[in-house]
């Protein structure tokens, strides 16, 4: 079906479409993790948090974990620090600590200014309140990287609490250790253990790409839909690579440990999650156990 126009009746058969889809989900968590391209584009903002508000209106209960990675890197960078990477991770010293609380801060409040505008509850928090997220100091490859935490418990009191009250909780991947030290979380592993902690539906990646691709230099070979093992064999075949491997990674482990599925979706496409949710093609690669 074409989306870009729509006859007064294609729009009556849109919502029939969708009925089955908000039945399915109605009263079951989901959980956004919202980053990349679609974070940095006002216009696009606005349509995910439409999307989201569009989902809670019709019964869901959506969680949003969000990333804030570019716009750290800005900050950083006016501070005359070159941002630093490894296998994916940044390495956060003090100082770039301190830039990631201010900017995930400043992100979080925004979003859920965008969301009270839509006429839908939300309430701002990062892993440190409530103890949410409880970290341990992350290494990669061998290398201590800073301040950067590996989750190792998810508190799901706090969230459970908001989401009962009928709130939408936006999380900021922000977490503690045990001496009470705040650490930097990639924000896709935020999603993925909240995700699994509360026992989500659904868990949906809005990235800067269409979807997981056969060739990811050409994006009509997008696979739509894919089983962990699928997934493993085309990991093992070297078809995923560079930033998606992480991705792919995070995704089976959760379904692994009870996500219903998981989507990875372009974020920078207009209303994206709605497509994804409401009609029978959907949108992006959608992984399954």
């Amino acid at each position: 079906m074409e989306y870009s126009y729509l006859t007064e009746t294609n729009k009556a058969d849109v919502l029939i479409e969708a009925l089955p889809y908000i039945r399915a989900f109605a009263g079951k968590v989901v959980v956004v993790k919202y980053g990349g391209s679609a974070m940095v584009d006002e216009e696009i903002q606005k349509n995910v948090i439409k999307d989201v508000a569009l989902l809670k209106l019709v019964g869901m209960r959506p969680v949003i974990v969000h990333g804030g990675g570019k716009e750290i890197s800005k900050w950083v960078s006016l501070l005359g620090k070159e941002p630093v990477f490894v296998a994916g991770k940044r390495v956060t010293d003090k100082e770039t600590m301190e830039v990631a609380e201010m900017v995930l801060n400043k992100v979080n409040k925004n979003l859920v200014q965008l969301m009270e505008r839509n006429g839908i509850k939300s309430v701002g928090i990062c892993g440190k309140d409530g103890n949410t997220l409880h970290v341990t100091r992350a290494t990669v490859e061998g290398q201590d990287i800073g301040f950067v935490g590996d989750i190792d418990k998810v508190d799901t009191g706090l969230l459970q609490s908001l989401i009962d009250q009928d709130f939408v909780p936006v999380v900021a991947p922000i977490g503690l250790d045990d001496e009470f030290q705040a650490y930097n979380i990639n924000a896709d592993d935020a999603a993925c253990a909240i995700a699994e902690a509360l026992g989500a539906q659904k868990l949906t990646f809005l990235t800067d790409i269409e979807g997981v691709c056969l060739d990811p230099k050409d994006k009509t070979t997008l696979i739509p839909r894919l089983s962990t093992k699928e997934a493993l064999e085309l990991v093992d075949k070297g078809n995923i690579g560079g930033g998606m491997l992480p991705k792919i990674h995070n995704c089976i482990n959760a379904i692994e440990n009870g996500v219903g599925s998981v989507h990875i979706l372009d974020g920078r496409m207009a209303h994206c999650l709605l497509l994804e949710f409401f009609t029978d093609k959907g949108i992006g690669t959608a992984i399954y156990k």
